[in-house]
């Protein structure tokens, strides 16, 4: 297949991957993000069979038969492409026949960005948000006034009772506190007033969060900062920040290995996160990116759906109080959080609006393990 300078140049410009594949799979053309996406050159591409980099049950491959079988076109969405080789990514990929040779297919694999993988978990977020406002809300009113009765009346009983009667009434006392308490723990959910927010480096959340956690909970766990220094400041409230971050470093402390575990702390920019807020009615630039990663266990499948509400958690004596703080918290910042998880690596990011204004230069990363 001839490959000439001005086609070749366009399709290099491409962001999505486009390969032409012959009757038995082998690789005769690829662009430049197929190169990145398959992490070789492609002049050693040519010629290879994409089933070195992609496993042969790969629904991938069940749309080039299908093609290959007379479909016109054949359309896949959220296909997840994963091996050692080339790691993990989520495509929506399409197959047409190639016009000129008998047999060949021509394949474009387009890969999900990082607005697209936050708008999956976006509507979960906004949900979980509103729905603890409200319990903290009915919780408040309506629970703490009869619990208060309630416990007042055992008091009383307790005062003419025998000592085994005694002793129920401080049950009912006893569990009475214990339900106020967790009431309590729900105030911070409830509509409060706008957060007074001030500059914030959000490299100075990240560190005191990280003595905070390499000092108590999180001894045992070894810390990687990947942080992009060139940031300019957010608009928040830091111990609210802070509160946030440290429930995800704890439930990722939790997760990891008692050997060998690990958690990465990430700050970048991501140029082009505009997502759009119906309370804001309009698209939101959220380029500041905060990450927690860790290599636990990852999240039970049949929870992930659920995240962010409360009282959802795989802990046995967990409350599932800590996910629904973090999404009040981010969402009273005008951010979002959104997660990816597998056994292995489980990845929190949190996506904030900056500064109004600020000006951001040249990033330059760094990483430095602790």
């Amino acid at each position: 297949m001839g490959h000439g300078g001005f086609a070749d140049s366009v399709l290099n410009a491409l962001a999505s991957t486009v390969m032409v594949l012959d009757s038995e799979n082998r690789i005769d053309y690829v662009n430049g993000a197929g190169e990145s996406l398959l992490r070789t050159g492609r002049e050693n591409l040519r010629g290879q069979d994409l089933g070195t980099f992609v496993p042969s049950d790969n629904p991938l491959f069940r749309a080039l038969d299908q093609v290959r079988a007379g479909s016109t076109r054949v359309s896949e969405y959220e296909v997840t492409l994963e091996s050692p080789r080339i790691g993990r990514h989520l495509v929506n990929l399409h197959a047409v026949p190639h016009q000129e040779v008998q047999g060949q297919v021509v394949l474009t694999l387009h890969e999900r960005s990082m607005a697209d993988q936050i708008d999956r978990q976006l509507a979960q977020h906004r949900s979980a948000v509103r729905s603890v406002s409200g319990m903290a809300s009915l919780l408040a009113h309506e629970v703490k006034n009869p619990l208060s009765g309630i416990r007042g009346a055992a008091q009383l009983l307790e005062l003419d009772a025998d000592p085994s009667e005694r002793r129920l009434c401080r049950l009912i006392c006893d569990e009475a506190d214990r339900i106020v308490a967790l009431v309590d723990r729900m105030d911070v959910f409830s509509e409060t007033p706008s957060l007074e927010r001030r500059s914030i480096n959000v490299h100075e959340v990240l560190e005191r969060v990280r003595q905070v956690a390499s000092n108590g909970f999180a001894r045992h766990v070894r810390f990687f900062e990947t942080y992009d220094p060139s940031l300019p400041p957010l608009n928040g409230h830091f111990d609210s920040l802070v509160q946030a971050l440290l429930n995800l470093v704890k439930n990722a402390a939790e997760a990891v290995p008692a050997e060998g575990g690990k958690i990465t702390l990430k700050t970048a920019y991501r140029h082009g996160v505009r997502l759009a807020i119906p309370s804001r009615r309009k698209h939101v630039h959220m380029p500041l990116m905060v990450s927690v990663q860790d290599n636990g266990t990852g999240i039970p499948e049949d929870i992930q759906a659920h995240l962010f509400e409360a009282f959802v958690t795989s802990k046995p004596k967990g409350t599932g109080l800590g996910l629904a703080l973090v999404a009040k918290i981010i969402d009273d910042h005008g951010g979002v959080v959104e997660f990816d998880s597998r056994p292995g690596r489980t990845t929190f990011r949190i996506m904030l609006p900056l500064m109004p204004d600020s000006a951001i230069g040249a990033p330059a990363d760094k990483e430095a393990a602790r």
